[in-house]
């Protein structure tokens, strides 16, 4: 018999205006009615203080106790609640939580009123970043790169058990062994319990041909003996977790009285697999995997981390399949458990961290981040996807004595784990398993990453935890130049990684751009770090990491990084652009002229599955076609035309000079013929803009076609990810995402109108009814409300032109 699990996620009451005598009283006047997760303050999309969200705050629940409850213990657990806070029951306090990021349980049992009179719960959480309170807590105390935000922002629920119940099971597994630690509490010595479990196939996992998927590949019994009860034995016929097939199994561990009454149960969802880190890489099941991931703050314009289940999954799908990676890391914090679910689904490897960001408080701090890593470790070392866990603060000092502690209760918790430590320091103090290194050394210029016997001298396993960043914040407005140098930087030290055998692999720094604090950012309390905006909208650089994914993961991708318009560069002058594909060529034509079949070999990132191609040709045969010239000189003149669109006139390097003199010396071709043979195939000020083709082929196939040329209107492109609302325990959100093409379908980067937002039936909004466009781009959240039926939005555009996206919303019995 499984416990009962009750759902508290509606019904709340919410308000800053209190003192101490509402604490106990199931009313409160002015506040609100609100669901959870819920953030204290919903906040503009950028340029706000942080002072917005820094309250006080009085969560108020009334519930009736139940017949059933009786002679059981009944549970309270709150999944996250931003920063510290403080449970009371009737009036009764029961405990604090100092941690904006774990979860914790208070047991209501003994304040709980009799059958059907009506309980009040009250939570006081302090977001206030300066209180008294926070300089001991993490990641207080001093300035942080990041919105901390407010409010009980993960759901909540309340367990009824029996007096003797599971209240942990920690899940290894090597290879085919598994191995399980299982903690019984109350009062059951002597007393004849037993443990019983099954381990069934899950999601991915292989079922034998004929076999019931149902039936159980491993059975074990055994007796209570004490507190804490080991079990292991060898699985067969099981599959791996992978990267590409994440097989999932389900542990169900049942407490069996002295009669044989079941009186209590605990699902936990595993993963069989193996992991190894050391000097040598990072091996996954005995392979060899190259780490290819980003980092990931878990905030949303308006809300901050107040999202439910489906937009987290939503997160993971995005740096999977949109992005290709195979790894992320939640900086700076634990994260939803929805969203490391999913990665533990699609396989993707998860580094997960204590809360903090460089700085290092008093005694009182430090034992609440050791605290810290016992949650972190208890609360999510189920999750195959973990695969390593950061026990220093971000970017700090050395400080042995402190970190000693961090590792010793790690390594006491979950020995099956590596450790490790983000640092910016070379040659710090190494006290982990892994020297995670925070590499900001490219400049563009240089190569994309330092050696690693440059950064430490240890024996243990290295992994870059961040780069680029804010070496290089772009955003999606800045001009095309800007936003194709992130792009290259990405890739640059993606190709240093991918070279470099001792460096296991990188996060880059960082997916999606953030509100931060005004000491950081670009003014407006937003750092533009990432290949993505807030909206997860993909920038340039979002592309050269999804090419390097898996093609049957992330489907055919073609993008070429220029507009090829000259009017976008000084002087006519146009830059590099690179064709980003994971085709085997792509064929480029202007204004329907054949010109050049680039291969993905052509690349200069020879390291990477598909790196840039640099564009290096607009004239192809055509001098010689169209002018007369021989194939020798046709490629002397493409030399020169193309040094000058690089360097200009008057600034080419001597050996272009000299060739020039070459040209017009012998070849008998004036400066105006060179002239016209520039604005003919290259562009002049007053010239036609050229239509560009680029057709991708794969296995000798188009693929994908992109045409490039002045584009003549502008429409509205809204990509929804699911139109259905599913409301299990708490409400449901769909995000949307707003972008301005031409009618080829490419972005317009400089179009920055507005489009105006209504919700009809049984949706709302969330945020405001009005968006502008910030590099074509933008985005909405639609919410259900918490009644099954049907809604819909309906966007405006510039033009005064309506679309309709419609909802359909299902709401289950789940919550209370």
């Amino acid at each position: 018999m499984m416990g009962e699990k009750i759902f508290v996620n509606d019904g709340w009451l919410f308000g800053c205006d209190f003192d101490d005598g509402l604490i106990g009283k199931n009313s409160a006047e002015n506040f609100e009615e609100v669901r959870l997760p819920h953030t204290v303050a919903v906040t503009p999309f950028n340029a706000f203080s942080p002072k917005l969200y820094q309250k006080l705050s009085l969560y108020k629940k009334t519930f009736a106790t139940e017949k059933s409850w009786s002679g059981k213990k009944v549970l309270l657990t709150v999944g996250a609640a931003a920063h510290f806070s403080k449970v009371y029951l009737n009036g009764k306090f029961l405990g604090e939580h100092r941690c904006g990021y774990t979860s914790f349980t208070f047991d209501l049992s003994e304040n709980l009123l009799p059958e059907g009179k009506l309980n009040v719960l009250d939570i006081i959480v302090d977001s206030r970043e300066d209180s008294d309170e926070m300089k001991d807590i993490p990641p207080f105390g001093n300035r942080i790169d990041y919105m901390t935000y407010g409010g009980i922002y993960r759901e909540v629920y309340i367990e009824v058990k029996n007096p003797v119940y599971i209240e942990d099971v920690f899940v290894t597994t090597k290879k085919n062994k598994f191995s399980s630690s299982i903690k019984i509490s109350g009062d059951f010595e002597g007393k004849g319990f037993t443990v019983s479990q099954t381990v069934v196939p899950s999601l991915n996992a292989p079922v034998p041909a004929g076999a019931d998927k149902n039936a159980p590949c491993l059975e074990i019994n055994t007796g209570v003996g004490g507190k804490t009860v080991l079990t292991s034995a060898l699985a067969s016929g099981i599959g791996m977790w992978t990267l590409e097939n994440p097989a999932l199994y389900v542990l169900r561990t049942s407490l069996i009285d002295s009669d044989g009454n079941e009186v209590d149960a605990v699902e936990t969802r595993f993963g069989f697999r193996d992991i190894r880190f050391d000097e040598s890489g990072f091996y996954l099941n005995d392979k060899k995997i190259k780490i290819r991931g980003l980092n990931r703050h878990q905030s949303f314009p308006y809300v901050g981390y107040a999202m439910p289940k489906n937009m987290q999954r939503d997160d993971a799908d995005i740096l999977k399949y949109e992005l290709g990676l195979n790894e992320v890391r939640t900086s700076h914090y634990p994260q939803s458990h929805h969203f490391i679910d999913r990665c533990d689904e699609i396989g993707l490897l998860v580094f997960t961290e204590i809360p903090g960001w460089q700085h290092i408080g008093g005694e009182k701090w430090k034992d609440q981040s050791v605290e810290n890593v016992r949650e972190m470790i208890v609360q999510y070392r189920n999750h195959p996807s973990i695969f390593m866990w950061g026990v220093r603060i971000n970017e700090s000092l050395d400080d042995d004595g402190f970190y000693k502690r961090t590792n010793e209760t790690a390594r006491t918790l979950d020995p099956s784990r590596p450790t490790a430590g983000v640092r910016y320091l070379k040659h710090s103090s190494f006290l982990e398993d892994v020297y995670t290194f925070n590499d900001f050394s490219h400049t563009g210029k240089n190569p994309g990453a330092l050696h690693k016997k440059d950064v430490t001298k240890s024996k243990g396993g290295y992994m870059i935890s961040e780069y680029n960043g804010h070496m290089y914040p772009t955003k999606s407005f800045d001009d095309e130049a800007h936003r194709t140098e992130h792009a290259v930087r990405h890739a640059n030290v993606l190709e240093a990684v991918a070279s470099y055998d001792e460096i296991a692999g990188a996060s880059g720094w960082c997916a999606f751009d953030y509100n931060t604090h005004g000491d950081f950012g670009s003014g407006d309390y937003m750092c533009y770090h990432g290949v993505m905006d807030q909206f997860r909208n993909p920038k340039l650089a979002a592309a050269v990491y999804k090419i390097q994914g898996e093609p049957d993961i992330v489907g055919d991708v073609l993008e070429v990084t220029s507009a090829m318009n000259i009017g976008e560069y000084p002087g006519g002058e146009k830059g590099p652009a690179y064709i980003l594909t994971n085709a085997d060529s792509v064929r480029v034509s202007v204004d329907g002229i054949f010109i050049k079949e680039y291969k993905s070999s052509d690349t200069s990132f020879t390291h990477l599955k598909h790196g840039p191609i640099l564009i290096d040709d607009c004239i192809g045969n055509r001098l010689i076609d169209e002018e007369g010239y021989s194939k020798k000189d046709s490629e002397r003149i493409k030399k020169l035309v193309f040094a000058a669109q690089k360097y200009g006139l008057e600034n080419l390097p001597f050996k272009y000079k000299m060739l020039g003199a070459f040209i017009y010396l012998f070849r008998k071709i004036n400066m105006d013929k060179m002239v016209a043979i520039y604005g003919k195939y290259i562009g002049n000020w007053g010239g036609t803009a050229n239509a560009w083709k680029f057709e991708a082929y794969k296995n000798g196939k188009p693929v994908k076609t992109l045409v490039v040329c002045p584009g003549g209107n502008v429409s509205l492109r809204v990509d929804v990810s699911r139109t259905s609302l599913v409301e299990e325990n708490t409400y449901d959100v769909c995000p949307l995402r707003f972008s301005a093409v031409d009618e080829n379908g490419n972005l317009q980067p400089y179009f920055q109108e507005a489009v105006s937002l209504r919700c009809e039936g049984d949706v709302e909004l969330i945020g405001p009814s009005a968006v502008s466009l910030k590099g074509g781009l933008s985005g909405c959240y639609v919410k259900s409300k918490g009644k099954s039926g049907s809604g819909k939005l309906v966007i405006t555009d510039w033009n005064q032109k309506e679309m309709c996206v419609e909802f359909k919303v299902s709401v289950g019995v789940g919550n209370a």
